[in-house]
């Protein structure tokens, strides 16, 4: 039984669609799972020899699971390799990059900042947007 002061959990007619799309991007595309008004959940799917912007954002966070590939991971000033299984996360002014030794699958699970983009660095000339 619920109490009065709670709200009885949504019935499946009323839950929100995820907004599910796929996005190009130079390094290989995005799979939007989830957009919701608290998350966002995307698969990254990164070409091997290919890397993100060097980056940080102001206010969303982020977390990453390695699905599939090797990845090398710039987390701050630390570099490390990873593969399948390992687990990111980053909180908010947090440097990051990401670069696929081998094609690469992540999930990235955030908070709905999603244009919150600053961009220190990018091999393909973009400027600051919610295209990392």
């Amino acid at each position: 039984m619920t109490r009065p002061e709670e709200k009885p959990p949504p019935s499946t007619s009323e839950v929100p669609s995820p907004r599910h799309r796929t996005v190009p991007k130079p390094w290989g595309r995005e799979e939007w799972l989830v957009v919701g008004e608290r998350i966002v959940m995307k698969k990254l799917f990164i070409t091997a020899g290919y890397r993100l912007s060097l980056q940080y954002h102001e206010f969303k966070e982020e977390a990453w699971l390695v699905i599939a590939g090797r990845a090398r991971l710039r987390r701050g000033e630390t570099l490390a390799e990873a593969g399948p299984g390992r687990v990111v996360y980053l909180p908010p002014r947090t440097i990051h990059r990401i670069e696929a030794i081998e094609d690469l699958e992540i999930l990235e699970v955030s908070t709905p900042e999603l244009d919150d983009v600053v961009r220190l660095e990018d091999d393909f000339g973009r400027q600051d947007d919610a295209a990392p």
